[in-house]
């Protein structure tokens, strides 16, 4: 169990010890990052970091939480603004490019640790699947917004192309696959405002 300081304010260790692990588990990887180089990094005792995690596991899904928090305030300050759906949609894909697009940006969080922990029964795994359906249930709801028919399959498609465009971020060029990403988001857009349903591949 993670520990706090009185009046639920996080220690200045624990917030060391987090944005350390933040930075290592994202740069490196999860499963090549141990307990004692975080520590080390942090300024903090091994006794210190036991004292705010329990394990390894726990840094980890804390990590997880933060990189989740992150992502619902993108979508929090999208849907605040007070646009249309579907210019909320629009605002989410281009903060969505420009985390793409910015310095030391090494791909999605989520799928990377999905990547290390591929055992679905796994805490690490469960995570990012609840995440991935937050994430799909909050689009499903904006694409529902735009137009009075089931978005399911619409929202399913626009993760899909999130997903895409966050692992070749990293591979390719950044703005090129950005501005492949949003223009696939404008026709899935005009897809789902007519009803038009999107053809298979090689028809």
């Amino acid at each position: 169990m993670v520990r706090s300081e009185s009046k639920g304010r996080p220690s200045e260790a624990r917030s060391r010890l987090l944005d350390t692990a933040c930075r290592l588990f994202y740069a490196e990887g999860i499963r090549g990052v141990g307990v004692d180089r975080i520590a080390t990094e942090a300024q903090v005792t091994r006794a210190t970091f036991y004292r705010h995690f329990a394990s390894k596991e726990d840094l980890v899904l804390a990590y997880l939480g933060e990189s989740d928090a992150v992502m619902r305030r993108r979508a929090d300050e999208a849907v605040a603004a007070g646009l249309p759906a579907a210019d909320t949609i629009r605002a989410l894909s281009k903060s969505i490019a420009r985390g793409i697009q910015s310095p030391g940006y090494r791909g999605c969080a989520f799928l990377n640790a999905v990547a290390e922990f591929p055992d679905p029964d796994h805490p690490i795994h469960m995570a990012v699947l609840a995440h991935r359906q937050w994430f799909l249930n909050k689009v499903t709801e904006l694409l529902g917004d735009i137009r009075e028919t089931p978005a399911e399959a619409a929202a399913q498609h626009f993760v899909m192309m999130r997903d895409g465009a966050t692992a070749a971020g990293c591979l390719f060029d950044p703005a090129m696959v950005c501005d492949t990403f949003l223009q696939g988001v404008e026709g899935l857009l005009r897809n789902h405002v007519t009803g038009r349903k999107i053809a298979p591949a090689g028809s």
